[in-house]
Parts: C-alpha cells; sequence; structure tokens
C-alpha cells in the first residue's frame, strides 16, 4: 500500500511518499530540522514508512512548508485509506513525555474534523508551536480524519508537541489494524 504524490506552489515544492503497512523507516527533508524530527517520530511509532522533501520559502517563515506538507501527507492518507475495509476504524492513544500527556482520539470516517487543544504557544527553536494546529488541520481535512487532539497535562512545549504526533501515530496504527471481521465498519454501508 504505497502511494507518491507531489505539489508543487510558488511557496512550496512538496514530494512525499507513504507505504501505509510498512516498518516505520522515513527520509525527511524538510529544511525545518524540529518537523523534520517530528515527522520521523510519527512515521516510526506508525509504522508508516514516509519519504518527505519540501524546498519552500523559510525565508518567508515555516507556515507554508509545514501546511503545505500537511495537505499532500493528508491527500496520500486518503487514497490509501478509502474505501475503508476490515480494519478498526476507530482509536485512541495517549502518550506521556515526562511531565506531559498528550491524548489522540480518532475516526477514519471519511469526514474530516480537528479538535486540537495543546494550549501552549511560543517557539521550539526557531519553529512556532502555533504551526503544529496548521498541520493537523491540513493532514485531517485532505485525509478525511476526524480526530481530537488534547493535551491531558503538561508544560515543556517541546514534550507536548512531541507527545501529540507521537499519540496521532499511533492513534493512526490502531485505527488502521487489520479486523476481518469489520467488514466495512459503519452501518452506512460505506465510508
Amino acid at each position: 500500500m504505497t502511494k507518491e504524490l507531489k505539489r508543487v506552489t510558488k511557496e512550496t515544492d512538496v514530494k512525499v511518499k507513504v507505504n501505509l503497512r510498512g516498518t516505520g523507516i522515513s527520509s525527511i527533508n524538510t529544511g525545518i530540522g524540529f518537523f523534520d524530527h517530528m515527522l520521523e517520530a510519527f512515521s516510526k511509532h506508525s509504522f508508516v514508512d514516509l519519504e518527505v522533501t519540501c524546498k519552500g520559502d523559510l525565508h518567508v517563515d515555516y507556515h507554508h512548508s509545514v501546511e503545505d506538507i500537511g495537505i499532500v501527507l493528508g491527500l496520500v492518507l486518503k487514497d490509501l485509506i478509502y474505501p475503508i475495509q476490515n480494519v478498526e476504524r476507530y482509536s485512541n492513544s495517549v502518550i506521556v513525555m515526562d511531565e506531559a500527556a498528550v491524548e489522540c482520539d480518532m475516526d477514519l470516517s471519511n469526514r474530516a474534523f480537528l479538535i486540537y487543544d495543546l494550549d501552549i504557544d511560543g517557539k521550539i527553536g526557531s519553529f512556532d508551536v502555533e504551526l503544529c494546529e496548521e498541520f493537523f488541520r491540513a493532514v485531517a481535512v485532505n485525509a478525511g480524519i476526524s480526530m481530537h487532539i488534547v493535551k491531558r497535562r503538561g508544560k515543556n512545549k517541546h514534550h507536548l508537541v512531541e507527545a501529540a504526533f507521537k499519540s496521532f501515530a499511533v492513534s493512526l496504527r490502531r485505527a488502521l489494524a487489520i479486523n476481518e471481521r469489520a467488514g466495512v465498519p459503519s452501518t452506512k454501508g460505506i465510508l
């Protein structure tokens, strides 16, 4: 289950390749060190093999690159996930990193929705933490995923953001877990 997509705009040149049933290996080069680290963590803990390259207008700021990578990743995931069959569909995960705990509840519903409540601001190095919400929104909207990412506790920005990416990863892995008895996991008969 592998798909690759390239998207070029005046602001970014993004290429994403996903193997949905991989082992969690990644090759990430966005020009944004902290974001690369988060995408590597997502790949490792979701077991999704992930290749991402982005040449963006980083001289402006990181916003366009982070959002556009979320858009492309979301589009690839949507193409690989739907029509959905023989998977769990619903999942949740709480990831703890020292004092921080972040929860991600997920429904592979093919209806996009995001609740994002980390209640943090500022920067991690040169990375604006507000961009995390933009990334998760872009993924959810373009992948047709309904998810809630909520801080349970914590104050260290790095721990909270990393726990958010890892809880998203583990929730996706669990939602995609094979369950042959599930058939189409909806009373509608299609998702």
